[in-house]
């Protein structure tokens, strides 16, 4: 009854809306569309995300927002792999960003499926309205530029990736920003075979294997340079995504973001 409800909301959605921005996989024309990070944080072994992991790759497939170029990113938590069923995508690391975000947002707990949009909202990842407001308000705010120039194998588990970010406008209130590069599955399936998801075949996109802090921008200084990006593997570029985006500290506004989609060249 969920997905079936998700469904029709996404089908309401996307038929109102006139036109939309491009692919994921395509870059915006300049000035075109607001680039918008959007996390989800869920886990395999969570009866309540299938559908939070359906609207994540609609949103990601269709850009059904005017004017937004929606970047998502699936990060998946590991406090439900003790329940019959260990998520081979979860890891700690995503959890305590999680974290990060229950203090912000001054929740009581974490849950699942949580969708952070931009770092600034939080909402139920299963409530399609509320995600698609949350897109459309935050692409209205202005972003710092940033961009991926360029993506070579530096060795067997590391990437070289060129980053280009414009510097931090004189108003900002952060002094720096943090520049995060995600390195991200661009799809994957499972069959789960315990947990509350027995018997289930689910679909995820843009996976995280991990978030890391690469360099900060400021004020009046661009950042220009090469950084060394671990991944598992380079033997399967082809479905690797990357996604570099700028934050403020503490788990602030992401205030700019960038997609390289595969396949990485």
């Amino acid at each position: 009854m969920k997905t079936t409800r998700l469904s029709l909301a996404l089908l309401v959605l996307v038929s109102l809306l006139a036109f939309h921005c491009a692919a994921a996989s395509d870059p915006p024309a300049p000035g075109a569309c607001s680039p918008v990070l959007v996390e989800l944080f869920t886990s395999e072994g969570c009866s309540s995300c299938p559908p939070a992991d359906e609207l994540l790759e609609k949103l990601d497939g269709t850009q059904p927002i005017p004017g937004a170029q929606v970047i998502v990113l699936s990060e998946h938590v590991d406090y439900w792999d003790h329940d019959g069923w260990k998520d081979a995508y979860s890891s700690k690391f995503f959890t305590d960003r999680q974290d990060d975000y229950v203090r912000r947002f001054r929740l009581n707990s974490s849950y699942t499926p949580q969708m952070v949009v931009d770092g600034a909202t939080q909402m139920n990842g299963s409530r399609a309205q509320s995600v698609a407001q949350a897109i459309e308000d935050a692409s209205r705010h202005a972003k710092i530029p940033i961009r991926i120039s360029s993506v070579s194998v530096a060795n067997a588990k590391t990437l070289r990736v060129h980053l280009e970010v414009e510097a931090l406008p004189g108003d900002f209130k952060a002094r720096k920003a943090e520049i995060f590069v995600a390195v991200a599955l661009d799809h994957a399936e499972s069959h789960v075979s315990g947990g509350e998801n027995k018997g289930r075949d689910i679909r995820h996109v843009a996976v995280a294997e991990s978030i890391e802090k690469v360099g900060t921008v400021e004020k009046g200084k661009n950042f220009d340079r090469e950084v060394q990006v671990k991944v598992r593997s380079t033997a399967d570029l082809a479905n690797l995504r990357l996604i570099a985006f700028v934050q403020e500290p503490d788990a602030g506004e992401v205030v700019g973001a960038s997609l390289v989609s595969a396949p990485i060249h």
